[in-house]
């Protein structure tokens, strides 16, 4: 176990691509069977496909993941809460083994995408537990009914209220990613950003998987959109804009103080 690092550029050369999951697969994490699902929701063109995994049974909590992760950044509270919930954690679009297709990249729409995608596997009632960009399109999302029994998210870089682009200087590298080649490079990119937030050692087990998340096709160049679309400008220019007016659900923010930014150039 260590701390990812740039020493681990090396360290972890040897990863290789993991092989793309089918439709009802299963594997066993922390010693409980996580089952594979793809499936088609209203979209882009005619639909956009999606990738979740699920585990246990009961009241249903859906996970969001943020950059650079996927739905294996749950995985062990998914086996914790397993035997009194059943629990989802979805690759947000552009993410892992969902849609990497040109498209919607706005988080609002991209929210309203997923949410239909939910409903539409009759997840219709669901609590939310959402990190980084998850709480942005999670944000969206708990705006659009009051039938959620809660939302608990790690607000971190996020913004309830109004953007503060002090808090989120990565917007402007990752915008970049395709012409800088920042994010081709899947074990140089994933070391690099663990490098910055991380402050505990990491399995290189999970690094690996994370490498291999990344590592899917068009995932580089699908996950810079995102930053593309961000329409800073004409946001800053009117009233603060946020969902949260229309929350009717009990909600809990976990976040800290940070002073961290990342480099413009890559530390690996």
């Amino acid at each position: 176990m260590r701390r990812a690092s740039p020493t681990g550029l090396v360290t972890f050369r040897y990863v290789q691509q993991r092989a793309p999951d089918k439709d009802g697969d299963q594997e066993v994490l922390d010693g409980l069977t996580f089952t594979h699902h793809i499936v088609d929701g209203p979209g882009d063109e005619e639909s956009v496909s999606w990738h979740y995994v699920e585990t246990g049974e009961g009241e249903p909590i859906v996970f969001l993941h943020g950059i650079p992760d996927s739905w294996y950044q749950w995985h062990h509270q998914m086996s914790a809460l397993s035997a009194t919930h059943r629990c989802i954690a979805v690759d947000l679009k552009g993410y892992g083994q969902s849609e990497t297709r040109p498209g919607e990249y706005r988080h609002e729409g991209v929210a309203e995408q997923l949410y239909a995608m939910l409903q539409s596997i009759g997840v219709t009632r669901f609590n939310l537990v959402t990190h980084d960009r998850g709480t942005v399109q999670a944000d969206f999302i708990a705006s659009q009914t009051s039938r959620k029994p809660s939302y608990a998210t790690d607000a971190a870089k996020q913004h309830l209220f109004h953007f503060n682009p002090d808090l989120a200087p990565q917007g402007e590298i990752f915008m970049n990613a395709p012409w800088t080649g920042l994010m081709e490079d899947p074990v140089r990119f994933i070391v690099w950003v663990y490098t910055w937030i991380t402050e505990r050692p990491i399995p290189d087990a999970e690094v690996e998987r994370v490498i291999q998340e990344f590592w899917y096709h068009g995932v580089s160049r699908a996950v810079p959109r995102y930053f593309k679309q961000f329409q800073l400008p004409a946001r800053m220019a009117g009233p603060p804009q946020s969902p949260a007016e229309a929350w009717r659900c009990p909600i809990l923010i976990i976040a800290r103080a940070t002073t961290a930014k990342p480099s413009r150039g890559s530390s690996t």
